[in-house]
């Protein structure tokens, strides 16, 4: 295990700081055991870190954080059961490579990869899919370091039904249980998307929403606030042959556009901010038209550099509708500059505890702005819409909602809070983040 001397760790975005006494980085569930423990007797909370995607303070801690760099190794895997195991640390970006050569890969994954295994479930990561959830869905066991030093494996089959809760709780369970070590996954064949994606007016997607949904098994779209122009992706499975983008169109479009020249867009609109309505124009008439076949792994996440800040929010499916057209309605009335596109995605009903998902088919919206150029009051107005319909904030993503909506919002909110009395009555798992979700 190496010790590292303290030294302030930034998240992704730079709106997160942390300044642990200590940061620690552990190459077995062996040795994270031991820094629990250790932490323990030096009455320190402790926290485990991913990559930093996550835009609240899920990770910020001033005990002892935990830096997963070591821990990247896969455990096992029975490609006739469908299960692998690997380290918590492990990218998701390695993940999907490592299975791809066995010819297996995930039912579904969020838009980008960077994320940890255990960063991406222990806040809710998800993508867009009508029959397949997010990634904790896709979960069958973990391995977790409690409070007191000890290892626990639970699984979506144990056959105690405290360990089947302790599954349920853990697998979107904020480190508030554990410190997750190890993931166990449920994968599939390798297998082909197919990815159609074009413009459509705003209005004519949300007309025909239902339908959108119902025809593809991913779908999803992003409005360009100030026009009435959406890009709309579809990917569906196919047999093949692979027909993926070429290496020149890829770059071009998923580099250059989306990322350079959008980074440069928005420095301009950072000072120019009543230009973003005519960049915003611009830029949806420019969308184009293109489809491609490639592996799963490809079509599903795509780079994204421009860095920003982020609120999203599960509402009910039904009320995506209505929700969108109230969003739109008030970026209009109040006059804000909003530069980046709203994203809209879907997944069916999960039944994790703290899943944003559990319970019903859900709809998500994601609002964004430049990391120079954030905007409170634009997120504060969203979320007062967002919230009237019933949403539930993803966990890693900015919002100001406390245990006492939550009690409210998750049936088995109770459930989550009674099991972390018992397996962490000294809070060692503890940060003031989780202290306003779920409750000191």
């Amino acid at each position: 295990m190496t010790d590292v001397s303290s030294t302030a760790w930034r998240n992704w975005a730079g709106n997160q700081v942390a300044r642990p006494r200590r940061v620690v980085a552990p190459r077995s569930v062996d040795e994270v055991a031991e820094a629990v423990r250790a932490a323990a007797d030096a009455g320190l909370p402790v926290r485990m870190r991913g990559t930093g995607h996550s835009f609240t303070g899920a990770a910020v801690t001033d005990g002892v954080l935990l830096e997963p760099s070591g821990m990247t190794g896969v455990r096992s895997v029975d490609a006739d059961a469908g299960l692998v195991t690997v380290d918590a640390g492990m990218p998701l970006a390695a993940l999907n490579e490592m299975l791809a050569t066995g010819g297996l890969a995930l039912t579904n994954m969020g838009d980008i990869a960077v994320q940890t295994v255990a960063g991406a479930i222990q806040t809710g990561t998800h993508g867009t899919g009508r029959d397949s959830g997010a990634i904790a869905a896709q979960v069958h066991a973990l391995e977790l370091v409690l409070a007191d030093g000890s290892v626990r494996t639970v699984a979506a089959d144990s056959a105690d039904d405290g360990d089947r809760d302790l599954f349920h709780a853990a697998r979107v369970g904020l480190g508030a249980l554990g410190v997750v070590t190890a993931v166990t996954f449920r994968v599939e064949p390798a297998f082909l998307l197919r990815a159609r994606e074009e413009p459509m007016p705003l209005e004519e997607v949300l007309g025909g929403f239902d339908d959108l949904v119902k025809d593809n098994e991913h779908f999803e779209f992003y409005w360009f606030p100030h026009t009435g122009s959406t890009s709309v992706k579809r990917n569906n499975r196919v047999d093949g042959p692979a027909a993926p983008l070429g290496r020149l169109r890829a770059w071009f479009d998923d580099e250059f556009v989306a990322n350079d020249v959008f980074e440069v867009t928005n420095r301009v609109t950072a000072r120019l901010p009543a230009a973003v309505p005519l960049v915003n124009a611009v830029a949806t008439r420019a969308l184009g038209s293109r489809t491609y076949t490639d592996a799963s792994y490809r079509v599903f996440a795509s780079p994204r550099r421009v860095r920003f800040v982020e609120q999203e929010y599960a509402i009910p499916r039904g009320a995506l509708v209505e929700a969108m057209r109230d969003i739109r309605a008030l970026i209009d009335r109040r006059g804000w500059r909003v530069s980046f596109p709203i994203e809209v995605r879907v997944t069916p009903p999960d039944d994790a505890w703290l899943a944003t998902s559990y319970g019903r088919d859900t709809a998500y919206i994601a609002c964004h702005m430049f990391h120079r150029t954030p905007n409170p009051a634009y997120f504060a107005g969203v979320e007062e819409i967002l919230v009237a319909a019933g949403g539930r904030p993803h966990w890693g993503k900015l919002h100001t909602r406390d245990a006492a909506y939550f009690a409210g919002a998750y049936p088995r909110f109770a459930d989550f809070t009674a099991l972390r009395d018992r397996l962490d009555p000294g809070r060692r798992f503890a940060n003031a983040y989780l202290d306003r979700v779920l409750g000191a």
